[in-house]
């Protein structure tokens, strides 16, 4: 297992994956890999809600939708035909303040 999947160090954003994070996702396509809690990963679909603790996804082939916690989740999410790591806990604020999170504060911080 990678030190990533293992919650280990990872990587910091770019400054262009955090400019593209900084935009719309939705409607971008996603590939879960890691999600604590959820079965019948990897799931791969298409991002059609966010709020502050979870992902909506639908599933192609699938009626319902998937509700994802972005606590611990980890993927790639495929914005302006790049592949970007997606993180959980990176995206955990609400949609609207993304934008000022990404730019100024960076990443959500547990108490």
């Amino acid at each position: 297992m990678s030190p990533d999947a293992e919650g280990g160090s990872e990587r910091p954003l770019t400054h262009e994956e955090v400019a593209a994070l900084r935009g719309e996702i939705l409607g971008a396509g996603v590939v879960i890999e890691v999600a604590p809690g959820v079965v019948g990963l990897p799931l791969r679909g298409e991002l059609v809600d966010e709020t502050l603790h979870t992902l909506v996804l639908r599933i192609a082939g699938h009626e319902r939708l998937r509700r994802i916690p972005k606590h611990g989740l980890r993927g790639t999410i495929l914005l302006g035909g790049r592949q970007l790591p997606l993180r959980g806990d990176t995206l955990r604020v609400r949609p609207e303040d993304r934008t000022k999170r990404l730019t100024f504060a960076g990443p959500r911080r547990s108490p």
